[in-house]
């Protein structure tokens, strides 16, 4: 049955995280199974209007937005009450899926409940935990707060793992409900190996390659990271350690570490291929909503370590896929990478136990979940909406 769905969201490509790429495939999926999308998100840097525009089978509403102080690159709409109002009045939609929690989220769940229109979330990022490793530790409980009012003021919160289901149903959040996250396996092959890349990191082809991809941020505990390569680096002194990413901790990392490989910001077949000629991927986060780079990782052919929660704890079968380790347990992440680190037949066979693990996760797969997601909340005007 056909749908009109508006979806907002306060990031979007060309930036790069995990909510950005992951509603993109949301609102594509959409609109390929033939429902009216209307995409509501603040301007861009390199934008200099707003308006309505229209895109990949569906329309952009771009509203105004401003720079999200310390994260540089990305920015969060500001309120928009009365022109969500007025819109949503003059083309009502059937439902609306609100993925990001800023002004711009907060407004367009007040217009939705103002309009009498089912809307639901998705808890996407633990801000509460963000506060913590810039300095604003105190505001954890204050966000968290806003958080579960937040999602609670909706008619459903969609989550990506059970973990984070269970998690925020014991914590007062009401109505969780569970939609997987997709992997394209297509684009994250094994296939997309590449010597030429390996030769230029300054490995042959039996050498190691360790990989790390994502923000290079204080939140990441990217010191775990570095610590536990270099106790594989004693082992293996040829083993290379290639960061792909951006952000506010490069240069130093950079300046402590000149041996290491900086690539910068790949997209696509280039993170692809970037993805597919590493060895071994270290996931030492603990800020996680998901970590769409496991599956990444994964659907590559790459063993992975990682803490058990999230997309690892959903996904990531220790030893056999990789390494979990106890969440927070440095120690034990340095020995699980050290161990899968050191015997390439076994990391050959957990990659290949890993990309046959994902199979199933596809775009199709997970925008056929959403959309039955999204029907199950219908309009109490959905008939005249067709009758118009």
């Amino acid at each position: 049955m056909r749908m009109r769905v508006a979806i907002v969201t306060e990031t979007w490509p060309p930036e790069i995280n995990g909510v950005a790429l992951t509603v993109q495939s949301l609102a594509r999926g959409l609109a390929g199974l033939g429902h009216a999308v209307e995409l509501v998100r603040p301007r861009q840097d390199g934008e200099t209007d707003s308006g309505t525009t229209s895109a990949d089978g569906y329309d952009q509403v771009i509203l105004p937005g401003a720079a999200l102080p310390r994260y540089p690159g990305l920015r969060f709409g500001l309120p928009a009450h009365r022109s969500l109002h007025r819109r949503w009045s003059e083309r009502r939609p059937d439902v609306l899926y609100i993925a990001t929690e800023g002004p711009l989220g907060l407004t367009a769940l007040g217009a939705a409940r103002r309009l009498g229109l089912p809307a639901c979330t998705g808890f996407h990022t633990r801000f509460d935990d963000f506060a913590r490793h810039y300095g604003l530790g105190w505001l954890t409980p204050i966000v968290f707060a806003y958080l579960r009012r937040f999602h609670n003021r909706a008619s459903a919160t969609l989550v990506p793992t059970t973990e984070l289901a269970d998690f925020l149903g014991a914590n007062g959040f009401r109505n969780v409900r569970l939609l997987r996250r997709a992997v394209d396996t297509e684009l994250f092959d094994p296939a997309r190996r590449d010597e030429a890349l390996r030769a230029e990191w300054g490995l042959s082809p039996d050498d190691l390659a360790v990989i790390h991809v994502g923000r290079i941020a204080p939140e990441k505990n990217l010191d775990l990271a570095v610590r536990a390569f270099r106790a594989i680096r004693e082992r293996q002194p040829k083993a290379r350690f290639v960061w792909v990413g951006e952000g506010p901790a490069r240069a130093e990392i950079e300046k402590a570490n000149p041996d290491f490989v900086f690539a910068g910001l790949r997209r696509g077949e280039e993170l692809a291929r970037h993805f597919a000629s590493a060895d071994l991927f270290l996931f030492p986060s603990l800020t996680e909503t998901f970590g769409n780079v496991t599956l990444e990782a994964m659907a590559s052919g790459v063993p992975t370590v990682a803490f058990d929660y999230g997309a690892a704890h959903d996904h990531l079968r220790n030893g056999v896929h990789g390494a979990t380790v106890k969440f927070g347990d440095h120690e034990a992440f340095v020995r699980a990478a050290v161990h899968v680190a050191a015997d390439p037949r076994m990391r050959r066979a957990m990659g290949a136990q890993a990309r046959a693990s994902v199979a199933t996760l596809s775009p199709e797969s997970v925008t056929h979940r959403f959309d039955m997601l999204l029907s199950s909340f219908p309009s109490k005007r959905k008939a005249e909406w067709r009758a118009a």
